[in-house]
């Protein structure tokens, strides 16, 4: 049974460098069309799915590219098509510069409880780095807009180890978030991922990546956000008591969940797929009554103990002991010896020294 809904809207007013996500401008998308043409899918999804849904979550792109008129049409649309009454968190990303009173209306009217404002940070030059379109003051208008429009939970989304950011900048941009208050935060380690700007100039060695600096600017999140009050439940999250995002602990756990939209994708009954990543096209595809799903792949048992390894590790449940094969035990022994890893619960549980290095870990313990 999916629980779990995911909408891609793939418009942006500029494309950000360091972002891999499918996406573009608008150009000649008739967005009208394109609003009918998710809605066409989520009818076509709920009637041959079984489908519980406890969470929707609206990404991109960005979803408040929507005009009012096409943001209310898919959202009321979606509500028509699917059941809704067990769903407890309704997220929608935000950008700031995309949302007005009327809008933020429009989504609370519609039954968005939760907000992931993209941030990234609080000064100047590292917007501008960024190509975000942005500036500081914009960007906490936009999150008093938020809260005036009283959203059960808003999240602040930052993003360190940016090229020229400095360790001080960046413990003002932390400083500045929790003097706003928000009940739940991300913080990610910026990553030079293909086609992007950002590894381009990797590549050609204007941008360097160094895993120390990475882990000075982790460590100094960590401890003034714990300090705080904020629970650090994921490597890259932290949240009030009683404000995770289910949506995104949904995603870690290895449960199903359904993907509408462009480059969207979907897991359930073993399998994992992705819609076409062409706009236009998905939309040629919806109109003809085709499918718009690419070959998708099995989620073997192998494959699926590999996926445990990298997102449960990340988690502050931590991961099961028992997946590691008697081959990598000693791994395991010796890595608690390092004061990596605890073992509690049955459960693998990074320590703060071992937070950072989550992912060379989990090659190690996995073999």
């Amino acid at each position: 049974m999916i629980q779990h809904l995911y909408v891609h809207i793939p418009f942006c007013h500029r494309i950000c460098p360091y972002c891999s996500f499918y996406k573009h401008q608008h150009g000649s998308t008739d967005m009208a069309g394109f609003v009918e043409a998710v809605l066409a899918e989520a009818k076509r999804e709920q009637a041959t799915r079984a489908l519980d849904l406890r969470t929707v979550y609206l990404g991109g792109g960005t979803p408040t590219a929507l005009s009012e008129k096409h943001m209310e049409r898919l959202l009321s649309g979606l509500r028509e098509i699917f059941d809704f009454s067990q769903v407890t968190e309704y997220t929608s990303e935000v950008n700031p510069r995309t949302i007005t009173a009327s809008k933020a209306a429009i989504m609370r009217s519609q039954g968005v409880s939760r907000i992931s404002l993209g941030i990234q940070a609080w000064d100047e030059p590292t917007l501008k780095i960024l190509g975000r379109d942005h500036a500081p003051a914009d960007a906490e208008e936009t999150y008093q807009l938020l809260r005036g429009a009283g959203f059960d939970s808003v999240s602040l989304d930052l993003m360190f180890s940016i090229p020229g950011q400095s360790l001080q900048t960046w413990k003002e941009t932390v400083e500045k978030t929790i003097s706003l208050q928000p009940d739940h935060i991300s913080a990610y380690n910026l990553n030079y991922e293909e086609d992007t700007e950002f590894f381009q100039r990797l590549r050609k060695g204007q941008y360097q990546e160094d895993e120390g600096r990475d882990a000075e600017f982790f460590y100094l999140a960590l401890d003034l956000l714990e300090a705080s009050g904020y629970q650090h439940y994921e490597i890259s999250n932290y949240a009030k008591p009683g404000f995770r995002s289910i949506h995104n602990e949904s995603y870690w756990l290895g449960e199903e969940y359904l993907g509408l939209g462009p480059s969207a994708y979907s897991t359930a009954a073993g399998q994992r797929w992705q819609n076409i990543a062409d706009t236009t096209r998905y939309m040629e595809l919806i109109q003809a009554g085709q499918g718009t799903a690419q070959p998708g792949e099995e989620l073997t048992e192998d494959r699926r103990r590999t996926e445990r390894f990298g997102l449960e590790l990340r988690t502050v449940r931590g991961l099961p002991a028992d997946l590691v094969l008697p081959e990598q035990q000693r791994m395991m022994t010796t890595l608690e010896s390092e004061g990596l890893l605890t073992l509690k619960n049955g459960h693998i549980i990074l320590t703060r020294e071992g937070k950072p290095l989550v992912d060379s870990i989990a090659v190690a313990l996995m073999g």
